[in-house]
């Protein structure tokens, strides 16, 4: 069955709201109606709206899919009496259809790219579209990357086809108009309008949802079916694809969210070229510094990524970040927690040489880093280097322990399992007093003891329980 067009007229309600406000004076009341100047301006509102519709709906498409579920069928009480049932009886196989929507965002040739969720194809065994002029295509999936939460989808035809205008997602502003256009709840070809309501987010902890980008928020209304949409701009530029909402009820309360068009631009070329993403790797693990780090560090008022280890051979040890620095700033763009190079580093294009800004010892040094593939790194976990974090032993936790205030300053907090720390048989709660003979009474000592060793061992006297330890770190 058919389903009805539309376009909501909440926008325009408020724009003539709007106008009739501003149009009143001071000492006069509010008119009851429009001057033929205010229909003017509706009019040219209503028809952009109008022009936004006609330019977008033919590039989004809905996107069906089947996926075939093998359930194990419920066996009869009388089973343990007359044998368990035969194989193929013990399992029965569903169609699960799906539904979502996508966004023509290509053309070679005969080649036409679909871009839509990657949750929207899921593991499906088929998949086709049905574009807004009812023609339907089998479709071939090119590409899925759950870290955006973004797939790929390849038909062939020979006939004319809408292909979508990409906009620019880094110049949105809170404020600017937005259209949400999609198949909710399977309304087919559904226009909704709002705002840009901020732009940036991240999604919360534990959500299944791709975490290498932010979102776009906006109000324009999203619901189950909008996956894979387009969100556009006035001018029908797509500047980002519908993903995800939140609710507490399934619906929408106008939080919806979208991946950014210029981080599906990246995802779009790498699909074709290599029919996956290619993310890049710098080989450190890092994280917020804590406040005993801040005060030792010398980073106190700066906001960064702390370099807690780097994995042997990775173009981070290869540029010449060490453990202790303090990453501030990747090429333009600052580091305002240490996330920020959870979602940076990936997108770094591959062999090519970014800028690292870090704070080393108090000092600002400038470090150029060439990345390379993640799926082509060689580096593991265990090639971490220490692999221990170290924070200073704050007079409480002395105090508890009933320590001595000769015994040292710097305890090792994490061992990093199957790192040199680890196999050295560093503890956690062990205080470091010396490294290479040099004594360590903070945690810029520690480190800058520690990468004055280079390429070589590292021998540290610890502290362990009352004894005093000798504990070798071979990189």
């Amino acid at each position: 069955m058919s389903m009805k067009r539309s376009i909501t007229t909440t926008a325009l309600a408020f724009a003539l709201a709007a106008l009739i406000v501003v149009g009143a004076t001071a000492q006069e009341s509010v008119p009851t109606t429009t001057t033929s100047s205010d229909m003017d301006i509706l009019e040219m509102y209503q028809n952009t709206f109008r022009g936004v519709a006609r330019k977008v709906l033919p590039v989004v498409v809905e996107v069906n899919v089947v996926e075939i579920v093998r359930q194990s069928t419920s066996r009869s009480p009388f089973d343990f009496f007359f044998g368990a049932p035969r194989p193929e009886q013990a399992e029965r196989e569903f169609r699960q259809q799906g539904l979502g929507s996508g966004v023509i965002v290509r053309r070679d040739g005969l080649r036409v790219f679909v871009l839509t969720n990657n949750h929207v194809v899921g593991d499906s065994q088929e998949v086709s579209i049905r574009l807004y002029d009812g023609r339907e295509f089998e479709v071939a999936v090119v590409g899925k990357d759950p870290r955006t939460d973004l797939a790929l989808l390849s038909f062939e035809t020979d006939e004319d086809v809408a292909i979508a205008e990409l906009g620019d997602s880094d110049t949105l502003h809170v404020g600017d108009w937005a259209f949400a256009i999609g198949n909710p709840l399977g309304f087919e070809s559904t226009v909704t309008s709002g705002i840009i309501s901020a732009v940036g987010r991240r999604t919360s902890p534990g959500r299944d949802i791709g975490n290498f980008t932010d979102y776009i928020q906006t109000d324009a209304a999203i619901n189950r079916g909008n996956s894979g949409g387009a969100l556009v701009n006035l001018r029908g530029e797509v500047v980002g694809i519908n993903t995800w909402i939140a609710s507490q009820t399934g619906g929408s309360i106008g939080l919806g969210f979208a991946v950014p068009v210029n981080t599906a631009k990246r995802v779009i070329g790498d699909m074709v070229r290599l029919g996956r993403v290619e993310y890049g790797w710098l080989g450190i693990s890092y994280g917020p510094p804590n406040a005993g780090v801040v005060d030792d560090m010398n980073i106190a008022g700066r906001t960064g990524a702390f370099v807690y280890n780097i994995f042997r051979e990775s173009p981070a040890e290869t540029a010449g970040i060490l453990p202790g620095d303090l990453i501030v700033a990747i090429d333009n763009t600052m580091i305002r927690e240490s996330q920020d190079v959870a979602r940076i580093i990936p997108t770094l294009p591959t062999n090519r040489l970014s800028t690292f800004r870090v704070i080393r010892y108090g000092e600002p040094i400038t470090v150029r880093v060439r990345t390379t593939s993640l799926e082509d790194q060689a580096a593991g976990a265990s090639a971490a280097w220490p692999g221990a974090h170290v924070v200073r032993l704050t007079e409480s936790v002395r105090t508890q322990l009933d320590l001595k205030a000769d015994v040292g300053s710097v305890v090792v907090g994490n061992v990093v399992a199957g790192s040199p720390s680890a196999s050295a048989g560093l503890r956690t709660g062990d205080i470091v007093q010396s490294i290479n003979g040099q004594r360590i009474r903070t945690v810029l000592d520690f480190y800058r003891a520690l990468n004055s060793t280079e390429r070589g061992d590292a021998s540290l006297r610890i502290h362990r329980q009352g004894s005093e330890v000798l504990v070798n770190l071979v990189r």
